[in-house]
């Protein structure tokens, strides 16, 4: 389907940031963490900064009077950029429509901390869930990420499978990155036009993996991981419009094969990194309805 009226009109003001611009280069890409787009922010109950395993963190509480389960959310940006304010409206639509917390961690991010430093504090954090407060149920968690952090929303099932770690009730992985390989067909159909490119993947993985982006560990990139069996149940969320829409549908394939409960929601009208814009552009909040819808069934709610 054609690209969504509201998409389109968001595209183009994207097309003008420097990193779209070019060339590549970090202070580029983070330009944008200090100019968040300007969309509409929904009131939480409970907004929280904090400190969790030594890392920033903020919590998002729509029922604060409660002891409920929660969500790590783990932010997008390329491992490069992004953080707690770029991802401040994903995180309270995604608590409001979840009806549960969500604490979004910012993580140490690459080229300074590559490979392994974000995965390993993200599972720091996930182990000291425990301390964000009373009113978090940290015996039942969620964790959730949007492109890059769904990447290592992705690997965190994996080490905390591998590690006999914190028991996950789900994850939600919104058009995550999972794999090195750009000769897919979406890469080839969608990796110019759409803002995410596969130029600039490339150059996101060189940056988090350095010279091991043709042959990257499974916990980098979890697509190549052998075994998934045991893992949670996932809802992976892919966008029409996305370079990376290919991996996504082979690992919701590869997770239902290996025997796990997986929803593919493939949102059609949209290119990458839509789901930050709920509020605006009315895909974005149907897929964090469906994203909420499930994470409450994860926990019997």
């Amino acid at each position: 389907m054609a690209l969504h009226p509201a998409a389109a009109s968001i595209l183009e003001m994207m097309k003008q940031l420097p990193s779209a611009v070019g060339p590549f280069t970090v202070e580029a890409f983070r330009v944008g963490d200090t100019q968040p787009m300007p969309f509409p922010k929904p009131p939480v109950a409970e907004v929280r900064d904090l400190i969790l395993a030594g890392q920033p963190a903020r919590l998002y509480h729509p029922r604060p009077d409660e002891k409920l389960p929660v969500i790590l959310f783990l932010h997008g940006g390329g491992w490069v950029c992004g953080n707690i304010e770029t991802h401040d409206v994903t995180c309270r639509a995604l608590a409001l429509k979840a009806g549960l917390p969500v604490v979004s961690l910012d993580y140490p991010r690459a080229p300074e901390h590559p490979f392994p430093a974000p995965l390993d504090a993200s599972y720091r954090a996930l182990a000291a869930l425990a301390t964000v407060g009373p009113n978090v149920d940290a015996s039942r968690i969620a964790v959730a990420g949007d492109s890059a952090g769904g990447n290592l929303a992705a690997a965190l099932c994996l080490l905390a499978k591998e590690r006999g770690g914190a028991a996950i009730a789900h994850q939600l992985l919104i058009y995550p990155v999972l794999d090195t390989d750009f000769s897919r067909a979406s890469y080839r159909t969608n990796g110019t036009d759409y803002f995410l490119t596969g130029a600039m993947m490339r150059w996101f993985w060189e940056q988090y993996v350095g010279d091991a982006v043709d042959n990257p560990p499974a916990l980098a990139a979890p697509l190549r991981a052998t075994d998934l069996a045991g893992l949670p149940a996932a809802t992976i969320i892919a966008a029409e419009y996305d370079p990376l829409r290919d991996e996504d549908v082979a690992y919701a394939e590869r997770l239902q094969a290996a025997g796990v409960p997986v929803r593919l929601e493939r949102v059609g009208g949209v290119f990458h990194g839509f789901a930050s814009m709920p509020g605006v552009l009315p895909p974005a909040d149907a897929a964090l309805d469906l994203a909420g819808a499930d994470l409450r069934r994860a926990f019997g709610l």
